[in-house]
């Protein structure tokens, strides 16, 4: 096998855990803390996880390990996009999986859950888990997004550990995954499988967070990635000092990426999608603030600038959102075909046009005809449009340029700029972890056994005080249900884990909201550069602004 330096090196980083991991799993014991419940709708959530519902937080702690001795087969299934340091979860789950008993197993299900349906695995030895240390993917064994979430799945997962003699399983996954594995680890509970279930906290939308879970591992990691991408771009744009580059960085639901992004490296523009949201701006708003910056900038003569815009943008703005509603209404049954019949795209329009009230046509009738189309063109299974898919950098910066164009003619706008556009997303999902996340992610893995080798199911892999050290990380672990609520899904009401947004009154977003209208009109511009492996721990050990300034706040 060809390898690069880098990953050489890599292999031979040992992660650090925290203090009370560090002496040996014979000297690792429990201390239990109070029965929880979840964040809201208690009743209906203990209705339907009466076997796993308001069990006790617990840390490890040192002392006398009394865990009952027991051979374990544990298997391990990667859920969801890639995420860095997925690999570590799974060597430092392994590792202590053998630490505990060399006779133990972990057994990796390829693919994602769909591995554990199919029966689909590798053994992982010593010779072939040292081959993913510290590195970045989830290529160890693969990733997909099958569900577990059916009576039928969870008879054929039963079925399967039966075979195979496992003990456990371990989900990584994000907050979809992880709501998965409380259905699935009730399931075994409620029929006494003897199987155990342990979730870890994996997203780098950043948005499986709550007093418990300080970060989802990879958002780390891969907000530095595109930070170092955005640093870049500020100092081409402020050498070239012609441009105003749009960026959309991913985030579906959430903005906590750009936000960090925007922190790391002093952008022009951030837009905040919960804010859109809280103020109900409308896209002539958000134009109009984002032109306002530009023209500022070049009446002063610095034509360029940078602007930062998560994924999911337009799925705040609430006029979009209705937008897309009647959308989906419009096409609904059989009138998809009859729209995909039309011969050309004026008869299209006119269709449009006689189908939504004047008020969603008037915000349709705005967009570039590139997004308009894209929005008619892309479904997904539902039917419904696909609002993760419109490129809404470009669409911003289309009309942003016709904006600009308006006040040239008005006179108020003396600059002269050109309109380049980019999307970060799948280049920071599989980047070699961070020290950080490398360190955090085999933490979690190997508290995952911990919390195995202890009977505990249902249970989330948790550890804290992340901003210090990592001797002075605390681990220990939460019941999945602590974070659940219900919500209307497809038509039906589901327990699911609560997502979390940027908070508008959090310490993060009030350090950007004081110092954002500097940043708009002046050149504030950082670098971060590139994630540091080797140096003073001040470099390489950094975590994220966001997670600093939340932990300075409490």
């Amino acid at each position: 096998m060809n390898l690069s330096p880098l990953q050489i090196a890599r292999y031979e980083y040992s992660p650090k855990l925290p203090g009370m991991l560090r002496n040996g799993v014979s000297e690792i014991s429990v201390k239990v803390g109070e029965p929880t419940q979840s964040v809201a709708d208690q009743d209906k959530i203990k209705a339907l996880f009466p076997n796993t519902y308001g069990k006790e937080e617990i840390k490890f702690e040192k002392g006398t390990n009394t865990a009952a001795p027991k051979k374990q087969v544990v298997g391990v299934i990667l859920s969801g996009g890639q995420a860095p340091g997925g690999h570590n979860v799974v060597c430092g789950l392994y590792d202590a999986l053998k630490a505990t008993n060399p006779e133990n197993v972990l057994l990796g299900f390829k693919g994602g859950p769909s591995g554990l349906l199919e029966d689909d695995f590798i053994e992982m030895t010593d010779e072939y888990i040292n081959q993913y240390r510290n590195t970045g993917g989830f290529d160890i064994i693969g990733s997909g997004r099958t569900k577990l979430e059916t009576v039928p799945q969870f008879e054929i997962a039963t079925e399967v550990c039966k075979k195979h003699g496992v003990t456990a399983i371990v989900i990584i996954g994000g907050d979809d995954s992880n709501t998965n594995a409380a259905v699935l680890a009730e399931y075994m509970a409620a029929n006494n499988t003897g199987v155990q279930v342990i979730g870890c906290p994996k997203t780098i939308d950043g948005d499986l967070k709550n007093e418990d879970i300080e970060i989802s591992f990879g958002f780390d990691t891969a907000t530095k990635t595109y930070s170092e991408l955005i640093g870049n771009i500020e100092r081409d744009c402020n050498s070239a000092k012609k441009y105003w580059h749009f960026i959309k960085v991913m985030g579906r639901s959430a903005s906590h990426v750009a936000l960090e992004c925007a922190l790391e490296t002093q952008a022009n523009i951030c837009l905040i999608g919960e804010e859109v949201a809280a103020k109900k701006q409308s896209l002539a708003d958000i134009t109009k603030q984002i032109a306002d910056a530009v023209e500022a900038r070049g009446n002063n003569g610095e034509n360029f600038g940078v602007a930062i815009i998560p994924e999911g943008i337009v799925e705040f703005v609430p006029e979009f959102g209705k937008l897309i509603a009647e959308i989906n209404e419009l096409l609904a049954g059989e009138k998809t075909a009859e729209f995909n019949a039309l011969p050309s795209w004026e008869a299209k329009y006119a269709f449009i046009e006689a189908g939504l009230t004047k008020e969603s046509m008037a915000v349709f009738a705005m967009l570039p005809t590139g997004i308009q189309q894209q929005l008619f063109l892309e479904r997904d299974p539902h039917g419904n449009v696909q609002v993760s898919l419109i490129e809404s950098e470009k669409l911003f910066a289309e009309l942003v340029k016709n904006e600009l164009a308006a006040r040239k003619e008005a006179g108020t706008y003396k600059g002269k700029c050109g309109f380049l556009t980019h999307f970060f997303g799948y280049e920071g999902r599989c980047a070699f972890p961070s020290n950080f996340d490398a360190d955090y992610c085999y933490s979690l893995g190997y508290n995952a056994f911990m919390l195995i080798s202890y009977g505990y199911t249902g249970y989330l892999s948790k550890v804290s005080n992340l901003s210090a050290p990592a001797e002075e990380w605390v681990a220990g672990g939460m019941p999945i249900t602590k974070m659940m609520n219900i919500e209307r899904r497809n038509g039906e009401d589901k327990p699911v884990i609560r997502k979390a947004l940027v908070e508008l009154d959090g310490a993060p977003f009030k350090f950007f909201e004081a110092n954002r209208d500097k940043w708009a009109v002046e050149t504030c511009f950082l670098y971060p550069g590139a994630i540091q492996y080797y140096g003073p721990a001040s470099v390489c050990d950094i975590t994220t602004k966001t997670l600093k300034l939340e932990q300075e706040a409490k």
